[in-house]
């Protein structure tokens, strides 16, 4: 196997977002943009805001002033989605591990250049990422303890033509990068993917057919270079109107250092698609990839009051991937779901999901795996499951989730994140965890808010167990249209650091004020 090595573009970062706001103003849009900033003003008192042990505590009064904003274009030509926060802290006391400020940002766009022929979407984001599934795990944006900032950014022009009712072909180029920080051994990383596929128009009623292909060249600053190869055929035939059966050959093909294991091979599957209604849809497939047995599964039922959905998926990727196209049971798209007959319009629909999200407290995203920081090509085993319940006055989200990682390049690669030592922990590793929210609406303007979280974390090479489990209540009062406050206290707990018996315990309660301009 040979590998060839490339010079990353230091300059590439810094450029993207002239090269994204280019892509902006290049769409000829005559729409709305509707622009939303936001003040929050908050005030934490925890008696443990570096999340160390009980000895090394440091109890705080924390002081936040969080200027934010979201944007929003939903033309016929431009699509965008964007919203950003800098957070801003004052401390009673210093204390080591505490932050002055952080700054979060993600956007997403879709331009129409050429219509039937030539888009653009790109995606820009700065978050906050968990370094090792074996340590602090906190929604504390004020305490550094094993967490990073990440950015990357994304964007990709791609031809998609329709031959009449024949076929679709889609011919896509994206170049993407992920930033991990001078001081971050994640490092950088920059990829180039090229992608095409044909696909089966309306002509092919009871036969459809497909074809892909898809080639990705990643250099990693900490890993080296990599590359990727998959390619598929696959038809569906549908044996009675909302039932189908599907079938799938593969080959793929991986270039990145390993002991031996095989990195390439063919591979199959068989399935089938069953549409009973248009609220319900289960999809699933089982096979055999270059890697084993494999299998999919994609199941959702919606009705007036509850939206469910089920999840399993096997495949080889990166936690790098992960970072790009997150993998988490987003929160806002089951939701969508459930308000598809009372706001068809989908820009009224999102407001009106998003105005539900804030006023229940609910999380962007339902619980998942911990997608901590590696550099090496791993497989994931993932099942998911989650439910929206929705009364008259009260509301329930719960997610369950297990899953399985299993390292398939070198463990070198890894060996600055966790130390050589500690670098086999992120070996073979099986998580699972479930998360509980609930809101109750006391009258038109307050509402009471409880959640609750655990997630169990195992190596299961060294036997390293790590358990975190978070309690949260409080109550939100809206004051009119633009003006909301909030109370809040919560509870967690959970292992000190990777390879140490310690744990930390934290409480602490909040109170906010956040204004809309």
């Amino acid at each position: 196997m040979t590998i060839t090595t490339a010079k990353l573009p230091a300059r590439a970062l810094r450029l993207t977002p002239f090269a994204l706001a280019a892509l902006l103003l290049s769409a000829e849009c005559h729409a709305d943009w509707k622009f939303t900033p936001r003040v929050d003003l908050r005030e934490t008192y925890t008696d443990n805001a570096n999340l160390q042990r009980d000895e090394l505590a440091s109890r705080e009064w924390v002081s936040e002033a969080v200027p934010a904003f979201t944007l929003v274009e939903n033309g016929d030509r431009l699509k965008l989605n964007a919203s950003g926060e800098w957070r801003m802290f004052a401390y009673s006391k210093d204390a080591p591990g505490l932050q002055n400020n952080a700054l979060q940002y993600q956007a997403q766009a879709l331009a129409k250049v050429i219509d039937q022929l030539f888009y653009v979407d790109a995606g820009l984001a700065r978050t906050r990422q968990t370094i090792s599934a074996f340590g602090q795990l906190s929604n504390n944006s004020f305490s550094s303890a094993n967490t990073s900032q990440i950015s990357s950014w994304r964007i990709s022009p791609y031809l998609q033509h329709s031959f009449g009712r024949t076929a679709t072909a889609t011919v896509r180029y994206t170049r993407d990068a992920v930033d991990g920080g001078a001081n971050n051994a994640f490092g950088n990383s920059l990829a180039s993917t090229r992608s095409a596929s044909l696909v089966s128009g309306t002509s092919f009623t009871d036969i459809g057919w497909n074809l892909s292909y898809n080639h990705q060249d990643l250099y990693s600053g900490v890993a080296g270079d990599s590359m990727s190869e998959n390619s598929t055929a696959g038809l569906r035939w549908r044996l009675v109107p909302r039932f189908s059966l599907t079938a799938d050959v593969t080959y793929d093909d991986y270039e990145y250092p390993t002991l031996g294991d095989r990195t390439r091979g063919r591979g199959w599957s068989g399935g089938f698609i069953w549409t009973p209604s248009s609220r319900t849809s289960v999809q699933a497939s089982y096979g055999r990839r270059y890697y084993g047995k494999t299998g999919s599964l994609a199941a959702s039922h919606r009705n007036r009051r509850s939206v469910w959905s089920l999840d399993y998926s096997d495949a080889v990727t990166t936690s790098r991937s992960q970072l790009l196209l997150p993998t988490t049971l987003d929160t806002a798209s089951m939701l969508d779901r459930m308000f598809q007959t009372a706001f068809p319009d989908p820009l009224l629909r999102q407001q009106a999901v998003q105005s539900y999200m804030s006023a229940a407290g609910l999380p962007p995203s339902l619980a998942s795996s911990i997608n901590y920081l590696s550099n090496r090509y791993i497989r994931m085993k993932r099942l998911q499951g989650a439910v929206v319940l929705t009364g008259a006055r009260s509301n329930l989200t719960l997610s369950v989730f297990r899953d399985e990682r299993k390292a398939l390049s070198l463990q070198q690669s890894d060996s600055a994140l966790l130390s050589d030592r500690l670098a086999p922990l992120n070996d073979n590793v099986r998580q699972r965890g479930v998360s509980l929210n609930f809101d109750r609406r006391l009258s038109s303007h307050t509402t009471a808010l409880a959640s609750v979280s655990a997630i169990h974390v195992q190596s299961i090479d060294t036997g390293v167990v790590n358990s975190n489990r978070e309690l949260s209540l409080g109550m939100t009062r809206r004051f009119d249209a633009k003006t909301r406050a909030g109370l809040e206290f919560r509870h967690r707990r959970g292992a000190l650091t990777v390879g140490s018996s310690d744990s930390y315990h934290e409480n602490a309660i909040a109170a906010t004020l956040s204004v809309l301009y």
